[in-house]
């Protein structure tokens, strides 16, 4: 019996060209990986079910899923990423920059869908939006191209803003794209930035004693912290910083603004990419989308616990307004 991998192999340059749907009836219903950087539960999980849904693939009936998730941690995202191409995934849903790295370096014919991924054309994930031109296409978040924007938003809110930090991970390999982008936005709002790079959770106390000290008004979190969102909120409350993130979660827990895409939506439309996929098409045919509306949250309550008295202008811009 020939395994499909040797099946593939033996194949050779045919196999690209054969439609997928075509070896999922051969091998069975398709197997689709979904590898996510941060730990579960994870809001990205039901909202890629919900996708797939939509598009008639029901888990166990006519699609198996092959669920993984990093905690966080790009050495385990390499290790997960490399046991999706042992199972033959036909595809892999890669969600956040360091999911899609990881799965790049497992492979480089198993289609990838970013699921979202942020910056990736400075990370090099792809050759052009409009060519992918490899194994790789799907979503940009724009994470890393929203810091003037949102560092307006915050200077908006708190007019006397001078000095803001940005809570970062030490390993991921967006930290960079994400902290450059900042920076460019600090200096077009003429605020200083403070960068607080923490190997993980248990920094956290370190990290904003240290914003704290340096007298920095506000922070900036980086989208892989979510999971810690409560820790966070709480350590800004105590230390009477404004947190402005990518999340309404975020912000309806505690945080100051929060200005990004619609996740849910967003999520939902990676299923759109590994769909095109599975019917045959090539990523490197597939333009990355990236999102065309964005949401603006703002918490009074949290603004009247700084003392922030918030101008009836950028309330009126707000989707929605926590009271």
């Amino acid at each position: 019996m020939i395994v499909r991998r040797e099946f593939i192999a033996l194949l050779g340059g045919a196999a690209a060209a054969w439609p997928m749907a075509a070896r999922a009836q051969q091998f069975g219903m398709p197997r689709v990986g979904v590898l996510v950087s941060l730990s579960a539960p994870h809001p990205f999980t039901e909202a890629f079910r919900s996708g797939m849904r939509d598009l008639g693939y029901i888990e166990g009936r006519n699609v198996a899923i092959e669920w993984r998730y990093a905690d966080a941690q790009f050495s385990r995202a390499v290790e997960l990423a490399v046991e999706l191409v042992r199972l033959q995934v036909d595809v892999i849903a890669a969600y956040h920059t360091p999911a899609v790295k990881a799965a790049m370096n497992a492979t480089s014919t198993i289609p990838i869908v970013m699921s979202p991924a942020g910056a990736p054309l400075e990370m090099g994930l792809v050759e052009s939006l409009a060519h992918p031109g490899r194994n790789v296409t799907g979503l940009s978040n724009m994470e890393a191209e929203l810091g003037g924007k949102r560092l307006g938003l915050l200077r908006e809110a708190i007019p006397r803003l001078a000095r803001i930090a940005a809570l970062a991970a030490k390993t991921d390999p967006f930290t960079a794209p994400f902290l450059k982008d900042l920076q460019s936005g600090a200096t077009g709002v003429g605020v200083h930035l403070h960068p607080v790079l923490v190997g993980g959770p248990g920094e956290f106390e370190d990290a904003f004693a240290a914003m704290s000290t340096a007298g920095d008004q506000a922070v900036i979190v980086q989208p892989n912290f979510l999971p810690q969102t409560a820790a966070i909120v709480t350590l800004a409350a105590k230390h009477r910083l404004a947190i402005l993130s990518s999340y309404r979660d975020t912000t309806r827990a505690g945080g100051l603004i929060s200005y990004s895409a619609d996740h849910a939506a967003h999520f939902q439309r990676a299923a759109i990419f590994v769909d095109k996929i599975l019917k045959g098409a090539r990523p490197a045919d597939l333009p990355v989308e990236q999102p065309t509306k964005f949401e603006l949250v703002i918490n009074l309550r949290t603004a009247q616990a700084l003392g922030l008295e918030i101008s009836p202008t950028l309330l009126a811009r707000a989707d929605e307004v926590i009271e």
